[in-house]
């Protein structure tokens, strides 16, 4: 019977960053993914600055740029009536947002800790996953396998013992690859990252709180060269009207658009090419690459696991997609828990360290959650207006009006603290206090601080303090940075800071009298 430390149960972005987190930290893992190959639906399409943060820190993130559009490009909201300007279609309003190249020039200027180290970046799920698929199945720590299932499990105190299914023709590893074959596995822990259906929750029977089946939805994928019409009034991420958002996945021939069903249609029954016509207001040239009906959910599970099996991604929380919160949610889940499981699995920390994923991960969860019910009920608002208002110039500033907080939520993305305080949702006011992100600067030599922190714990040493403490204490791989900058001291606002490998601040403080409290305060 094989035995892995441990058992990723699902190979979507969130279960292959988990995979390659516990690779990075010398972690052994079997993940497996029920579907044969990557996703066919282009799902998110936006990878938000904290999640870069955590891609580079992975080595990941030169390759997922790589197949994102282009950096020159804008991020630009659009509020049209339609995209037929010849039949007297129109912008409304217009949300301007910098492309990586011009974002990229302000977190260098700028240099006050309020920047990310990463830009977002515009790209589909579609192009993400096989960039990750190629980093996890290239990895030595990680055995990856698509086509095989989870099937069943049964935990004790010392492990999981996973019963694995294969469900269809893919890369599923070694044996028996005959549909329907089965294998057990042991393993220390199991993680579920296997989506809002999630096997592995169900048979924990842990419930989903929060609001289910909020709307339906029609999602149209396709390609396109009629660019007279798809950027009718120039490049723009999003086009959007009361009805649905046209998203352009790659500024080229890639588009999806998302829209409500037509009233009393059978979802089974829409034919999409009707839906892209009617929206765009005009018959065009495309060929539909995937079109599917499917619904919203605003839920969170109750609990993110039980004893030995734990929930990231989907399979803990689902939100209606805008803002993209919900990738990049399960990105931070996959993160926080990942150096984790490998601080408890290579002895490095107490018995209270994992216990610890749900208290941090969970809050985060449901404050996402209620920043999605908040986008939903602006979005309502403005079908509202559309229904109300006739006049275009009164329309257009009616949703200037009410803003477009769901892609401005600065706060949300990188404001999270683990110690239970909320912040301002759409302002990221940089802060020291433990359970922070530590705030990204640049060095004099014009190196960003986040590329000097070690994978695991990283000791910011600033002026004279005497380090000794803590180094001589350390249960964990430590590694200390010296910071000789005034400017940068004052930012940091202590003379020894100690960054958790999720960069989140761990402690902090002028001088350390006891580093054994400070470790077992961290690691529990």
């Amino acid at each position: 019977m094989k035995q892995v430390p441990v058992l990723i149960a699902g190979g979507g972005p969130v279960g292959m960053t988990l995979a390659r987190t516990l690779a990075h930290l010398g972690v052994r893992c079997l993940m497996v993914e029920r579907n044969g190959s990557t996703t066919r639906h282009p799902k998110m399409d936006i990878t938000n600055g904290r999640s870069m943060e955590l891609f580079r820190r992975l080595g990941l993130a030169d390759r997922l740029r790589a197949v994102a559009v282009p950096e020159a490009n804008n991020f630009d909201v659009s509020w049209i009536t339609s995209l037929a300007r010849e039949q007297g279609g129109r912008e409304l309003h217009r949300f301007r947002y910098p492309s990586v190249v011009e974002k990229r020039a302000e977190i260098l200027a700028r240099n006050d800790g309020t920047q990310p180290r990463e830009p977002a970046m515009r790209v589909s799920q579609v192009l993400i996953e096989p960039v990750l698929r190629d980093a996890t199945v290239g990895h030595p720590l990680v055995d990856a396998r698509w086509g095989v299932a989870l099937e069943d499990f049964e935990q004790d105190g010392d492990g999981v013992l996973v019963t694995l299914r294969v469900a269809e023709t893919g890369d599923n590893g070694p044996g028996n690859n005959q549909a329907g074959a089965t294998e057990q596995v042991r393993c220390q822990y199991l993680v579920g990252c296997d989506g809002g259906s999630s096997r592995v929750r169900s048979k924990l029977g842990i419930a989903l709180e929060g609001r289910p089946a909020v709307a339906q939805r029609y999602m149209v994928h396709f390609r396109s060269d009629a660019h007279d019409l798809l950027q009718a009034f120039g490049i723009a991420w999003h086009y959007q009207t009361a009805k649905g958002t046209l998203i352009a996945q790659d500024d080229k021939d890639a588009w999806t658009l998302q829209t409500r069903p037509p009233p009393g249609v059978d979802p089974a029954a829409i034919d999409p090419d009707a839906v892209l016509d009617a929206w765009a207001g005009r018959p065009f040239a495309r060929e539909i690459l995937v079109a599917n009906p499917w619904v919203t959910h605003l839920v969170l599970a109750e609990s993110y696991g039980s004893g030995r099996v734990f929930l990231a991604g989907d399979a803990a929380h689902q939100y209606i997609p805008t803002g993209g919160y919900g990738m990049n949610t399960g990105i931070g889940d996959a993160v926080d828990l990942g150096w984790k499981l490998a601080a408890t699995l290579r002895g490095h920390a107490g018995p209270g360290l994992l216990t610890s994923y749900e208290r941090e991960r969970r809050p985060v969860g449901l404050r996402n959650r209620l920043a999605s019910e908040r986008h939903t009920a602006v979005r309502l608002k403005i079908a509202e207006l559309y229904e109300s208002m006739t006049d275009p110039v009164a329309l257009g500033r009616a949703i200037a009006a009410l803003g477009n907080a769901e892609n401005e939520s600065w706060g949300i993305e990188f404001g999270y603290r683990y110690d239970g305080v909320e912040g301002d949702p759409l302002v990221y006011e940089p802060t020291m206090a433990p359970g922070a992100r530590l705030p990204s600067t640049f060095l004099r030599d014009g190196s960003a601080l986040y590329d000097h922190l070690g994978p695991w714990f990283t000791l910011l040493r600033f002026g004279d303090a005497d380090p000794s403490p803590l180094i001589d204490t350390a249960p964990v791989p430590l590694e200390t940075v010296i910071v000789d900058d005034a400017y940068l001291a004052s930012i940091y606002q202590a003379r020894l800071v100690l960054v958790r490998p999720d960069t989140h601040i761990a402690w902090r403080g002028d001088a350390c009298d006891d580093g054994d409290a400070v470790w077992r305060g961290v690691l529990g």
